[in-house]
């Protein structure tokens, strides 16, 4: 419990809006929005906030027999910087299985499939200004096939390799591996493994 006395969990909460208006909405998943909001209970009160519309995406840590993590080098154009990620990717449509779309980025950016999918949990991107949430789900008993995927744009230049997840771990808690999904996954791993609930 709280001090508050209550669980300790998000709960669902819609603030009255008062006016949407599309700033940028195209045929790609993303579109970007104004709402005029105010606060429960004071309608004089009212203020803007950007909202940037996401189906989601997925986010896979898939570790191979030998406890190695498949990782991805990538350049992210607004980091402006290649980074250490793991195999992920935006959900197709809104209402896709967040599974099915993690079978589809696991084959299409590593070639690879999965015996055994767990969910890990499912995280708020950055919920000041996107709707976004990424699942995440460990991938084991990893097996090789070709995917017949063409990469294209920044996949095209993707380097693909494994990792020991100790290795993984050390860079993250270094500072010298920054992506969220990343880190939020490996490390909830570490503390679901070290509580026996993987």
């Amino acid at each position: 419990m709280s001090e508050a006395g209550a669980e300790l969990r998000d709960e669902p909460l819609s603030w009255p809006v008062a006016s949407t208006r599309d700033i940028h909405r195209d045929d790609w998943v993303v579109a970007v929005r104004k709402d005029t909001i105010s606060r429960p209970g004071h309608p004089e009160e009212e203020f803007g906030r950007i909202v940037v519309e996401d189906p989601g995406a997925v986010v896979i840590l898939a570790i191979d027999d030998q406890d190695r993590v498949v990782v991805v080098r990538q350049y992210r154009h607004p980091a402006q910087m290649r980074l250490v990620e793991l195999p992920a990717g935006k959900l197709d449509q809104p209402g896709e299985d967040p599974l099915v779309a993690a079978r589809r980025e696991l084959l299409e950016e590593a070639g690879l499939e999965a015996a055994v999918w767990t969910h890990l949990m499912t995280t708020w991107a950055s919920p000041g200004i996107t709707s976004e949430t990424h699942a995440m789900y460990l991938a084991t008993g990893l097996q090789e096939v070709d995917s017949g995927y063409e990469p294209h744009h920044e996949e095209a230049e993707m380097i693909l390799e494994r990792v020991p997840r100790a290795e993984l771990i050390e860079a993250v808690l270094d500072g010298r591996v920054a992506d969220a999904p990343l880190i939020t996954a490996i490390l909830a791993h570490e503390t679901l493994l070290a509580r026996g609930r993987l």
